[in-house]
């Protein structure tokens, strides 16, 4: 059972939620510069951000790119924008697209049960938006995705601070490239420190699968210096990297883009995941998230 609820009573701040889930103690952290703004923690690890006065306030780096991907998205046809979001965290990415593309259809898929009926208790979604939640292992949720359907699937999948090894393969790259509709958008949140193996190793496994790739992270990261997030996307057709460099440099949280052949040269010699081989992503360091 949750401790607290985290409800504002008239003249007193908001107090922090902490309960079990499925994959460790969550946490809901009040924000101190937003009323109703929190912060959701899975075993003192941050991973999401919310503000439920504004939806389309995003607090987190990687976050605020995969918004920037999202804003970039175009549904085909007169329809509203199809996303796929694997991992649910506390929502947050599909409480923006609701937020800024109110006729967009969203599916969640998360496989902590327990998390999820967790934000829903404290970080209701709005009923009016038309966001569906599956509980179950992303994998899974993504081979029930209609072929060709998705105008944007988002990978953003942590347990235990690190994305399962059945998340970084060909195989599963091939399942999301089966999901998506020609000229789709796949964007992953990648995790990793120096050297950076996992990543290079991520960008020539998404490489077997999507002909246009390029890479949004903070600058130190790219170079090696410290443990942090990286956004990749991924596409059969061309990227709208121009505004994504656009928008990155005028970002509060500054990204480096890299693309084309600056990217293969980042990426190096790194060879493709496959199943057989896949591991989960690093651990990150002791006191990153302090």
């Amino acid at each position: 059972m949750a401790k607290s609820r985290g409800r504002q009573g008239r003249g007193r701040a908001p107090e922090p939620v902490a309960g079990p889930v499925d994959g460790g103690w969550a946490e809901l952290i009040p924000d101190r510069d937003r009323p109703r703004g929190w912060t959701l923690l899975l075993d003192g690890a941050p991973q999401s951000h919310v503000d439920l006065d504004d939806p389309a306030h995003l607090d987190f780096e990687y976050q605020r790119r995969l918004g920037h991907i999202a804003d970039l998205a175009t549904p085909t046809g007169d329809r509203g924008l199809h996303a796929v979001h694997l991992g649910g965290g506390a929502f947050t990415l599909a409480r923006y697209v609701a937020a800024t593309r109110p006729r967009a259809t969203q599916q969640i898929v998360e496989v902590d049960t327990a998390l999820i009926r967790f934000v829903r208790e404290h970080l209701p979604l709005d009923r009016g938006w038309r966001v569906r939640v599956r509980g179950m292992d992303a994998r899974a949720g993504l081979a029930k995705v209609t072929d060709g359907s998705a105008d944007l699937i988002i990978a953003d999948v942590f347990s235990s601070a690190r994305t399962p090894a059945h998340l970084t393969s060909t195989e599963f790259v091939r399942e999301v490239r089966r999901a998506l509709r020609p000229g789709g958008l796949y964007a992953a949140n990648i995790a990793d420190g120096p050297p950076l193996a996992h990543l290079k190793a991520q960008i020539a496994t998404v490489r077997t699968e999507f002909p246009e790739l390029c890479l949004m992270a903070d600058p130190a990261v790219l170079r090696g210096r410290r443990f942090g997030n990286a956004v990749l996307l991924a596409s059969d057709q061309e990227l709208p990297v121009a505004e994504l460099r656009r928008r990155a440099a005028g970002d509060p949280h500054p990204a480096r883009v890299e693309h084309g052949r600056a990217l293969l040269e980042f990426t190096g010699g790194a060879a493709a995941v496959t199943d057989a081989g896949a591991v989960a992503s690093p651990a990150p360091p002791p006191g990153v998230f302090r």
